[in-house]
């Protein structure tokens, strides 16, 4: 197997207010709190020596800002990918999630939540085109932990991956699939 052409590191956004009361955030759009760009900047001080060559981000506030801070840290341009954006909770986003939990025994169950899967062929679309161009180095992409777990999960079956705010997981392209090489990664 040769050595990877391409690596991604999947960066969770930092911090929300939503995230700390432990609400379903969705296509909520909330600013990232103190502590979020902290981990931002924390984030992006932590991947400066791995050479970036592009940020992207989900169109998502949380996910721009967090990603504007480590574009200016590694100085690279960040962009935006909607393949990226985060899971539609529908009617519940804002929600506790434990209390969605707790009525429909998941997540997943709930009425009018965005399927796994539809979130997994959008994402994984959006690495397939950075493939399709053929571009070699090392890509952060900021995006949100029900689009990264379902990532390193279809990479890698069976993987168990916390993806907290701020943390990142690398991934690579070595010529033909993608490897997981490294997740739960914290400043």
């Amino acid at each position: 197997m040769s050595a990877p052409s391409l690596n991604a590191i999947l960066v969770r956004h930092g911090r929300t207010l939503l995230n700390a009361e432990g609400r379903l955030r969705g296509l909520a759009n909330p600013e990232l709190d103190e502590l979020g760009i902290a981990q931002a900047h924390a984030t992006a001080r932590a991947l400066k020596p791995l050479h970036l060559i592009r940020v992207l981000s989900s169109p998502l506030r949380r996910a721009e800002a967090t990603a504007a801070i480590i574009a200016s840290e590694c100085g690279v341009e960040n962009d935006v990918d909607p393949a990226f954006n985060d899971r539609d909770y529908g009617p519940w986003t804002g929600h506790i999630k434990e209390e969605v939990v707790a009525e429909w025994g998941s997540v997943d169950a709930a009425p009018g939540v965005e399927d796994t899967a539809v979130v997994l062929e959008r994402a994984m679309g959006g690495l397939d085109a950075l493939v399709a161009t053929g571009t070699t180095g090392t890509i952060a992409i900021v995006s949100h932990d029900a689009v990264i777990r379902p990532i390193l999960a279809a990479i890698q079956p069976g993987i168990h991956v916390e993806a907290e705010n701020g943390s990142w997981a690398e991934i690579g392209w070595d010529g033909e699939a993608w490897k997981v090489l490294s997740v739960d990664n914290v400043a």
